[in-house]
């Protein structure tokens, strides 16, 4: 029996900027899957072109946990019924010809797949200078000393297994840190993380709703968290509520 995978993809005024996001995917999926839009508020002008979309597997969701990605991303994987989840972004920077392949990782025993930009033929084309450089130093520093399996554990664009995110949760409440998060935490697990080399391009419309100053300060918990010793199940839940804990810059 093939994989079943769940596509969550958070989105925020999208609007028609989406379809060919969902044509490409929808063209490039081959395993059986269900495609989840995600938005924070049911007028948002992206559920009226999801809902005219005219495809079964292909639904829009509006997310009760509060505004914002990772609370998206975490309503979408919370309402999924895959048994791998692939986390994509809505601006069409990812590749969707390698959902596919990362589920297939995940499939063979790996619990995060991550498509990276910072290996092999991987490349990232377009998007903001310093932004890049903070991805790749994180992501080349945990790929290299960290160990934890990819060189890029800050892109978003990863598949999951569904068991493990359920077994660890997600505790991240705020921006895209939660591929970091979940790389971290497999991690201090000591359980299996792949990857695979992809371009990324920088949307070419529209503005995105990374809020780097914000942010960054999240990113930074979940990189050191990343680096020590072997931890158990609940030692990794309980040290990610105290880092969740630590209310976000303003």
């Amino acid at each position: 029996m093939s994989t079943f995978v769940s596509i969550v993809i958070p989105a925020y005024k999208e609007g028609e900027a989406i379809l060919p996001v969902l044509d490409r995917i929808v063209e490039a999926v081959t395993l059986p899957h269900e495609l989840l839009i995600v938005v924070d508020f049911p007028d948002d002008p992206t559920v009226a072109v999801v809902e005219a979309y005219g495809d079964d597997c292909v639904r829009a969701l509006v997310n009760t946990y509060g505004r914002g990605p990772a609370n998206a991303i975490r309503y979408g994987i919370d309402q999924a019924q895959g048994s791998v989840l692939v986390v994509t972004m809505a601006d069409g920077s990812d590749d969707p010809r390698q959902i596919d392949d990362l589920a297939r990782l995940v499939e063979r025993g790996v619990v995060v797949a991550a498509a990276s930009r910072y290996s092999g033929s991987g490349q990232q084309v377009g998007g903001p200078l310093f932004k890049s450089l903070m991805s790749r130093m994180a992501g080349l520093s945990l790929g290299l000393v960290g160990r934890v399996g990819t060189r890029d554990a800050t892109n978003s664009f990863k598949a999951y297994s569904a068991a493990f995110v359920k077994e660890v949760g997600i505790h991240s409440r705020y921006g895209f840190e939660i591929g970091l998060e979940l790389t971290a935490k497999a991690r201090r697990l000591r359980l299996p993380v792949a990857e695979l080399p992809t371009i990324w391009l920088n949307r070419a419309e529209g503005e995105s709703n990374f809020k780097l100053k914000q942010w960054i300060p999240r990113y930074l918990r979940w990189w050191a968290f990343a680096f020590g010793r072997t931890l158990t199940v609940q030692q990794v839940r309980d040290a990610a509520e105290r880092i969740e804990a630590i209310k976000p810059s303003k």
